[in-house]
């Protein structure tokens, strides 16, 4: 059975891309007492409060009628923002190139539990990024978290 997250984002994805804008991401998430669905959107130009309210009430009916989530939730949309979470593959394979920062569930080998370089490419199993210390190979199941960094 598919997460509540896919779930969410086959219903969503196509009334978002029929008012312009690309669903970049969905999570579902329990912070503290409440939980969380928030949907990520982007456009070229970039996104505003506007299109945030414009996607809200396009989706918010539309969650309402499948109730997916049973327990109360607060939703949330919103833009990825400038450093962006990469948790899918499109997500990394867009981002080839592009200074990220790596951070592991728990120190490697190496004694280090956060990378910052260039990311060079990934597979199945593994990302690579280029380092200050040359080319590292970091296994996915082990990555908390990979995002871009924004130069500023």
């Amino acid at each position: 059975m598919a997460s509540i997250e896919e779930r969410v984002e086959t219903l969503i994805k196509p009334t978002i891309e029929k008012i312009g804008y690309d669903l970049y991401d969905v999570e579902y998430a329990k912070e503290g007492k409440n939980y969380f669905l928030r949907v990520f959107i982007d456009k070229p130009e970039g996104i505003d409060l506007e299109d945030c309210e414009k996607v809200n009430n396009a989706i918010n009916d539309l969650l309402d009628e499948a109730d997916y989530i049973k327990e109360q939730y607060f939703l949330e949309v919103s833009s990825p923002g400038i450093e962006r979470v990469l948790r899918k593959d499109k997500h990394i394979e867009q981002n080839i190139g592009k200074e990220v920062q790596v951070k592991l569930f728990k120190k490697d080998e190496n004694a280090k539990k956060e990378y910052q370089g260039t990311l060079q490419g990934f597979k199945e199993e593994t990302i690579i990024v280029e380092t200050n210390v040359g080319k590292i190979e970091i296994e996915r199941k082990n990555i908390a978290q990979i995002k871009t960094i924004y130069d500023w």
